[in-house]
């Protein structure tokens, strides 16, 4: 069976367009929660043209087109069989095409005279059981060579996109009153599944000169419910590496919206600067701009990691966060970080950096507060800051690994394993060999 009767089968699959129906996306009219996403990937990435696309059996329609001034559906589409998504569909995976007319793949597709596609990049967007509804996907009319932080920017975006559509499924389940109580609680698991995805990294990279490692446990609120704790760590400029932890208020689909957008609007301002203070002032207007209803609030703790002569540089800026914890190779321990405002609150919020080195031997700690505000069974006595300290000078081990389950043990055992709010530790350490 050849490519083109593979392709031809997914993209009319029953299932795959069942669940493009069910979304209620086709014709219909722009919306702020999709060309958010896709003004970012056009400013980002500087391209005249952005696409959430949602795919039936005949035809690409434009959700979020920004390059295309209509607004009216039947201005916002062109047939499947001279659209890319086609191939993104028939390959059930992102397509990065740097030279239209070159790529075997899409040579002779009529969009490339008719749009003027000499470059093209696009991501899946799926649905929770997997099927994929469309694209989110840039054309450039020039050639040129898409970068690894190109790409990255577009699976996160994709992914938003995906966890919007997640969440709009769910609002509809919940109000239709005839799904019986155990498929509502299947589907709730699965949305929270795939919303966690969303937020969490699904593994931490390889950093040179660093270890890495992280715990995280979710609250008590149950399996399907989704919290707004996240960490995240990624590439930033001149060799540096951005390291986050944050708390969004609240819990449930807003929250999870909420930190969705702190995920991905932090890493595309890391592509740019390096400055944590910077970074998190660019959320804060994300947050201003976007929650204009709504207010949502949030702390975060931003990190950036470079090298040094002497180790690892670290500069830190807290956002209404606690600060990150430093412990010596000598067991010592320290704060890092100076207290900032929380973001989404006033336009200009005061954020302060600290620096410091990470010599051979030392580890930093991040964390949220489920983890000082873990309780005790049948009681109020907090975990706390000062037994914080503790665990982390008495910790022993020689890996950032070795720490972080250190905490975790002392945690778990202090609150006998019943945390009522997300817990995420994450440690970093320099080796000493």
């Amino acid at each position: 069976m050849n490519s083109a009767t593979i392709a031809a089968g997914r993209i009319l699959d029953q299932a795959r367009l069942a669940a493009v129906r069910r979304t209620g996306l086709l014709d219909t009219g722009p919306e702020e929660a999709f060309d958010r996403l896709t003004r970012l990937a056009a400013t980002l990435l500087r391209t005249p043209f952005a696409f959430v696309t949602v795919v039936d059996d005949t035809r690409s329609f434009w959700k979020s087109c920004i390059g295309v001034d209509s607004a009216d559906p039947p201005d916002r589409q062109n047939p499947v069989q001279q659209s890319f998504c086609q191939y993104v569909i028939g390959g059930d995976a992102e397509l990065i095409v740097p030279d239209s007319r070159a790529d075997p793949r899409t040579a002779g597709n009529p969009s490339i005279e008719s749009m003027g596609v000499a470059a093209w990049a696009g991501f899946p967007v799926r649905s929770l059981d997997g099927h994929v509804l469309g694209t989110f996907c840039v054309v450039d009319t020039t050639v040129r060579q898409w970068t690894a932080r190109d790409i990255e920017i577009l699976a996160t975006l994709a992914q938003a996109a995906a966890g919007e559509i997640a969440l709009r499924a769910a609002v509809d389940d919940a109000r239709t009153a005839t799904i019986q109580a155990q498929a509502a609680t299947t589907r709730a698991e699965q949305l929270a599944d795939t919303l966690q995805q969303s937020l969490l990294p699904p593994t931490l990279p390889d950093v040179p000169g660093i270890q890495l490692a992280v715990r995280y446990r979710r609250g008590a609120g149950g399996p399907a419910e989704v919290f707004g704790d996240f960490y995240d760590v990624f590439p930033s400029v001149r060799d540096s590496w951005a390291v986050v932890v944050g708390d969004v208020s609240g819990k449930g689909p807003q929250a999870a919206k909420t930190t969705a957008l702190a995920r991905y609007t932090l890493r595309a301002a890391a592509v740019r600067h390096r400055a944590p203070a910077k970074n998190l002032a660019t959320l804060n207007a994300a947050l201003r701009t976007w929650y204009t209803d709504d207010s949502q609030f949030l702390t975060a703790l931003y990190t950036a990691l470079r090298p040094h002569p002497d180790g690892v540089g670290v500069q830190v800026s807290c956002a209404g966060h606690d600060p990150a914890l430093i412990r010596r190779a000598d067991a010592s321990v320290e704060s890092l970080g100076r207290h900032g405002l929380i973001l989404g609150w006033l336009d200009r919020p005061t954020l302060r950096e600290q620096r410091a080195v990470l010599r051979p031997g030392d580890s930093l700690l991040l964390y949220t507060d489920g983890l000082t505000e873990g309780r005790r069974v049948g009681s109020r006595d907090m975990f706390g800051i000062e037994r914080l300290h503790r665990a982390l000078a008495a910790a022993t081990g020689d890996s950032a690994e070795d720490l972080a389950a250190a905490i975790d043990a002392a945690a778990v055992a202090f609150t006998d394993g019943h945390f009522h709010d997300d817990m995420a530790i994450l440690a970093i350490r320099v080796p000493t060999s």
